[in-house]
């Protein structure tokens, strides 16, 4: 546990049926067994007894057998630092509770019972009354809505709900997570059924995300009764809506995963649905040890897994322009430079054209060679267009540039007045074309190269419709390589060509016909930048933490000063070039983040924040 980073897992024990003795001595076993640095285990409902004992669960002798196993698990893990979730029956007054047992040092923290419908009422008190009662030797309380909390880690709240409440409309984790629970441990007993299991799969994860929570289930499995139904020891741990892991179908075993405690409390803060109404709660502590993480961390975040999101973004996309093409009754007009972010623009505004069942012909791309462009990206611009069926229109900027930089008195360096004249002088041409023939220009830029501030104020940074701006330059191919796999034919030709073309600005002469600068080279990996982006926006992760997960999914491909370099490049850009994000245009939101300065979903920010906190914790990394 460092980091907030919170090792878990989930256990199901090989049980005998009405065997206590036998049961505590396979729940101590798997205790001790948890890799280093767990801190909290969960195990099934009614895992010391059994939970088919059927009428045998209210038989005195049998309940004072699970006390007695309750009380010898708690004097053996005395020196086991995890915390115990595990599933007992308890006499209470006159009834039985179908109850979780909270252990931790040898100590019983409390007792959470389950709230019993139907069947269950036959041998379970259905009553959820707090109440307080001596078990196992020890003076305890039972409360199905108490919290408990890490000391060490305020972040880590654990809420425990027993059994199967996630299938009601009102499960009691609700309560619980509304009222601060940012764990949910879920001791159940899951009869296996067909399809049940990826229903289950499917119920928790969501669950786990509406909720904004970890949920850790372990069901009961191997050794429960199979006189009529089976139990499937399904054994899930979930955050915020994403499976971490699964034990399959094997009736028994453990399961682990490290959650991110300050992820979830991120989305909290982002949530109003979640304040500070904390209700009762009880605290643990918890020792502070570095872990050598487990958890799974994808270097490409913004890709999907499911090849159908690509759909829905250019699905997105082009209904997004085709709204406001239909509205403007303005023609589509666009720079086409034969590089990757401009051509799956066209490829948008070619669907938003087929939306509004306009003929494609009626789209104006505008390529405008200068000094740095390559035969190659000209040709691939004059393919793309012919493949994708536009007009295409060539404009030699390279007179007008010249004409232009001696007009201002420029020597001829290759400056940044030299770059930027050029990009500048598109952007007019665009314009002033879109006035001629009553259109609407649609940019191009991307929104890795908007968090960057990539773009010449004023130049390629303005247009009037931006289709790509909440798509990062690693989604950008992602989609492309998409929609070149499913066209075919010479579009899909010329696609996998610009995928295979450098990225590049092309605004310094070429030399021998070979780009002269190459974006990567100047302001960094864009693997490593969309990476830094994801982390810092969508979970607010500082500096440190980002890092920590980079060496993580960029092992073997980046070492750790790389990383750290290209970090410093990526903060300061982010926090010098807000101005440019200030004033963007108008773009449809197709991806997770927004760097629009406008709505609820977009990145608010004033131009002159200073970077000076993000620099120091890099430095120090």
């Amino acid at each position: 546990m460092t980091n907030q980073f919170l090792r878990v897992a989930a256990c199901t024990p090989d049980i005998r049926i009405a065997d206590c003795e036998h049961n505590a001595r396979r729940i101590i076993e798997a205790v001790r067994a948890l890799p280093e640095g767990t801190s909290l285990a969960v195990f099934p409902e009614l895992c010391v007894t059994g939970a088919t004992c059927g009428d045998l669960i209210i038989r005195s002798e049998l309940l004072s057998s699970a006390e007695l196993a309750v009380a010898q698990i708690l004097r053996e893990t005395v020196g086991e630092s995890a915390l115990l979730i595990i599933g007992v029956p308890i006499l209470s007054g006159a009834g039985v509770s179908n109850c979780a047992a909270v252990c931790h040092r040898g100590e019983l923290l409390g007792l959470v019972p389950k709230f019993v419908t139907g069947a269950e009422s036959r041998h379970f008190s259905a009553e959820l009354r707090r109440f307080c009662i001596k078990y196992a030797g020890q003076d305890t309380t039972a409360d199905a809505h108490r919290t408990f909390t890490c000391r060490e880690l305020p972040g880590f709240r654990l809420g425990v709900e027993v059994g199967e409440s996630l299938n009601s409309p009102n499960p009691s984790s609700q309560e619980l997570a509304l009222t601060g629970a940012t764990v949910i441990a879920n001791p159940t007993a899951v009869i296996a059924t067909t399809g049940g299991m990826s229903r289950r799969r499917a119920l928790t994860a969501l669950h786990s995300d509406r909720l904004l929570c970890a949920v850790v289930s372990a069901g009961a499995g191997k050794g429960e009764s199979t006189t009529d139904v089976l139990y499937s020891g399904q054994r899930l741990i979930c955050e915020q809506g994403e499976i971490l892991a699964d034990g399959g179908r094997s009736r028994d075993g453990t399961v682990t995963a490290d959650i991110d405690l300050a992820h979830i409390l991120y989305a909290r803060r982002r949530n109003s649905s979640f304040g500070a109404n904390y209700g009762d709660e009880v605290e643990f502590s918890l020792p502070i040890t570095p872990l050598e993480l487990t958890r799974k961390v994808s270097p490409a975040p913004f890709i999907p897994e499911d090849t159908g999101a690509c759909e829905d973004i250019l699905t997105i996309q082009a209904q997004g322009l085709a709204g406001r093409l239909n509205i403007t009754g303005a023609h589509a007009v666009i720079g086409l430079s034969g590089g990757l972010d401009s051509s799956l623009a066209l490829l948008a505004v070619a669907r938003a054209y087929d939306e509004l069942n306009r003929p494609r012909r009626e789209i104006h791309a505008i390529t405008m060679p200068c000094f740095g462009t390559t035969g190659r990206t000209l040709n691939n611009a004059r393919t793309l267009a012919a493949a994708a069926g536009v007009t295409l229109h060539e404009i030699d900027i390279s007179q007008a540039v010249t004409q232009h930089l001696s007009d201002i008195l420029h020597d001829g360096s290759h400056d940044a007045a030299y770059e930027n004249a050029q990009a500048r002088e598109r952007t007019q041409v665009l314009m002033d074309f879109a006035n001629r023939v009553g259109g609407l220009v649609v940019g191009t830029g991307d929104l890795s190269e908007l968090a960057l501030g990539w773009a010449t104020y004023n130049g390629d940074h303005m247009s009037m419709y931006g289709v790509n701006s909440s798509l990062p330059k690693t989604l950008v191919r992602h989609v492309t390589a998409y929609e070149a796999d499913r066209c075919g034919g010479a579009l899909a030709a010329v696609l996998r060509d610009i995928l295979d073309t450098p990225v590049s600005p092309e605004l310094l002469p070429s030399s021998a016909g070979e780009i002269a600068q190459k974006t990567e080279n100047i302001v960094g990996p864009y693997d490593l930048h969309d990476f830094f982006l994801y982390y810092a926006l969508k979970y607010g992760d500082s500096p440190a933490r980002i890092y920590r997960l980079a060496v993580l999914a960029f092992k073997g491909w980046f070492d750790g000063g790389e990383i750290k370099k290209w970090m410093t490049v990526f903060f300061r850009r982010f926090f010098n070039q807000q101005f440019k994000r200030s004033c963007m245009p108008d773009g449809i939101s197709a991806g997770e983040i927004s760097l629009s300065p406008r709505g609820s979903t977009g990145w608010e920010m004033p131009s002159d924040a200073q970077s000076e906190m993000w620099m120091k914790e890099i430095a120090s990394l």
